[in-house]
Formats: C-alpha cells, sequence, structure tokens
C-alpha cells in the first residue's frame, strides 16, 4: 500500500507546508495531491511541489474538468510532466452543480458523459496518435459550431509526453464509480471503510469489466482520502474532523443533490445524514458537527493515539491486502503523523 498526503486548498497560501511535503518524501511517501473548489487552484500548488522536490510524485486532486476544457488540462499536464520528470498523477472530477454554474458560470450538464468525452480527449492528446478530432455529445474538436469561423483544423500536441499519465477520477456515486472503472486509471474517493469497501469496490469492478479487451493499462489505483488527527485524547481528535466532515454531508451541495450526503446513507448512517443535513442548510452548523456520529469518524478516518492509530492501519492494510485499497491519501496530517503511519506501513 502506497501512502500520500494531501495538501490543504483553503485559507492563506502559506497554510501549504513545504517542511510536511519534505519530510513525506523523505519517510518514501508516494505522492502528495493538492484540490480545489473555489479559491485556491489545484495546478499551482501542484507545480509548486514538484518544483521543490526530486523523487515524490504530485496529483491534482483534483481539477475541475467544466474549468478547463480538455486540451487545456492536457497541456497543463504534459507541461509538468516534462518539468518534474515525469512525476505527475492527473485527477479530474465533475464537482458538483454549486460551484460549476456557482462559480465558474458554465452548465453542471451531465458530469458522467463529460468524463467519459474527457478522458477520451485527454488520452488522445497524450497518445498523439493522429491529430486531435473528437465528435461527442459535450465537446466538437475542432469546433464546427454555427458561430465558427471555419479555420480550425486538427492539430497535434507538439510536446511529446508519456501516453500513459496515470488519469484519476474523484467519484463516490455508484454511476460514478462504475465510469471511473470503466475509463480512468485510478478513482479519489472522498470517505472510504476498510471493513465497507464494497461500497466503493462493487461498482469500480463492474465498470473495469466493461473495458475494451487488451491495451496496456496500469493496475487501477483505489486511493482514498483519509482524514488523521493524532492525539491523546480521543474525543477531541474526533471532534477535530467533524466540522468539515459536517460541511460535506450537510452542506455541500442542495438538500435533494448532495452525493456525500447520500453516501453516507449508503455508509449505514442515514439517520444521522438526515440530521447533519437539516440541522447545516437551516443555520445551525454547532448541531450538523455534533450530529456527526464518533463511529462515523472512527471508521473512515485515523484519530487518537499513535498506537491506537498504528492498530486501525491493520484494517487498512489488510484492505490493500484484497486489493481493495492502491494509496491510502493522508489529509490534515502533521510531521509526527506521517512518521507514526510510516513506520506502521512502510
Amino acid at each position: 500500500m502506497r501512502l500520500g498526503m494531501l495538501l490543504k486548498y483553503s485559507g492563506a497560501p502559506n497554510s501549504l507546508h513545504l517542511e510536511e511535503v519534505l519530510e513525506a518524501e523523505r519517510l518514501g511517501y508516494d505522492s502528495v495531491w493538492s484540490g480545489e473548489a473555489y479559491g485556491t487552484d489545484a495546478v499551482t500548488p501542484t507545480a509548486w511541489i514538484l518544483a521543490r522536490t526530486t523523487r515524490i510524485r504530485a496529483g491534482t486532486g483534483i481539477m475541475q474538468m467544466s474549468a478547463r476544457t480538455p486540451a487545456c488540462t492536457a497541456m497543463t499536464a504534459l507541461t509538468l510532466q516534462a518539468l518534474s520528470n515525469n512525476r505527475l498523477l492527473l485527477g479530474i472530477g465533475a464537482s458538483g452543480p454549486q460551484v460549476v454554474e456557482g462559480w465558474h458560470g458554465v452548465p453542471f450538464g451531465k458530469p458522467m458523459a463529460r468524463t467519459r468525452e474527457y478522458i477520451e480527449i485527454l488520452r488522445k492528446i497524450l497518445k498523439r496518435d493522429a491529430p486531435l478530432q473528437h465528435d461527442g455529445e459535450l465537446y466538437q474538436i475542432p469546433y464546427a459550431g454555427p458561430d465558427a469561423t471555419g479555420l480550425g483544423r486538427p492539430l497535434k500536441s507538439i510536446l511529446h509526453g508519456d501516453p500513459d499519465m496515470p488519469i484519476y477520477a474523484a467519484s463516490i456515486t455508484p454511476i460514478g464509480l462504475r465510469t471511473a472503472g470503466e475509463v480512468a486509471d485510478g478513482v479519489l474517493p472522498i470517505f472510504m471503510s476498510p471493513e465497507k469497501a464494497e461500497l466503493i469496490t462493487r461498482p469500480l469492478r463492474q465498470g473495469m469489466a466493461r473495458r475494451p479487451p487488451g491495451g496496456n493499462r496500469p493496475p487501477f489505483d483505489i486511493a482514498p482520502y483519509v482524514r488523521i488527527c493524532m492525539g491523546d485524547d480521543l474525543q477531541a481528535c474526533r471532534d477535530a474532523l467533524k466540522p468539515e466532515m459536517a460541511l460535506y454531508i450537510g452542506g455541500m451541495g442542495a438538500r435533494a443533490k448532495n452525493f456525500y450526503n447520500d453516501f453516507i446513507k449508503q455508509f449505514g448512517y442515514a439517520e444521522a445524514a438526515v440530521k447533519i443535513q437539516d440541522a447545516y442548510l437551516g443555520g445551525r452548523r454547532s448541531e450538523a458537527i455534533a450530529a456527526v456520529p464518533d463511529a462515523l469518524v472512527d471508521e473512515c478516518s485515523l484519530v487518537g493515539s499513535p498506537d491506537r492509530i498504528k492498530d486501525r492501519l491493520q484494517a487498512w492494510k489488510e484492505a490493500a491486502r484484497r486489493d481493495d485499497v492502491g494509496s491510502l491519501l493522508l489529509s490534515g496530517v502533521t510531521i509526527d503523523s506521517l512518521r507514526v503511519v510510516a513506520e506502521a506501513v512502510l
């Protein structure tokens, strides 16, 4: 099981602590990932990390598809790949309608169709088998709409990159996981439990069964985000993680369209999911945070003393032996917790 860490993507830019990244690289961690919502972008911190390190890989976790054309994402990925000795991991995702329409000002549309077409176009650009052409529902390249100049022509990337650059998709819904399993090389679930891995792996493997035969695809990487808070006061560690979990479960989406809330219901916490959402959308954030069950935090996070965290890591290592997990991406790390996890896993 490979280890990775997540950079913070909110707050001041100086919250991206380089010392943690350098310690992760020294300890043998495989990757560090940067995300984006509607503030810090994913690419700039990734470039900064790649420039300051020599071995650890850096990933975009994730680049919002609706914010960039597929060709723009491919150009960015090829450039970072060339500048970093092929250490880039490319993660993309649909985000949600609140961000896509409320921030980027474009229609949310059909996220699964977008994922399929987007990755298909990325692979065409990376492979350079022919000048880029694509005639899909969402993307037409060269563009030939009613307002086209008629001067567009198929082009091939000037930059020669690794055609097998791994492409990760951020998915948590069953249909999203099936799509990721079919067209991507890895998935980045924001919540996962090693005991309930089938919620992620079952639809993924259904999608993987749809892949065309042949090809040279790398082993599929299931790389969940796992929050970590280490300390002697177990309850304080749990409580430290609850505000972010309440935000996703209760406030990251509308009442009738919140993918994270739906997943937590499948996870076995339907009553809590309803309470968290009702409180959060009602403006009662403290109540929403208090409604996050301790058991839920324990299942999908690493909390408590170093010994307790090492013990909990055994379940993740067992999941890795079952091929249910390939990489463990830690969120909220400190120097000390990076070392504890490395000692237990690497």
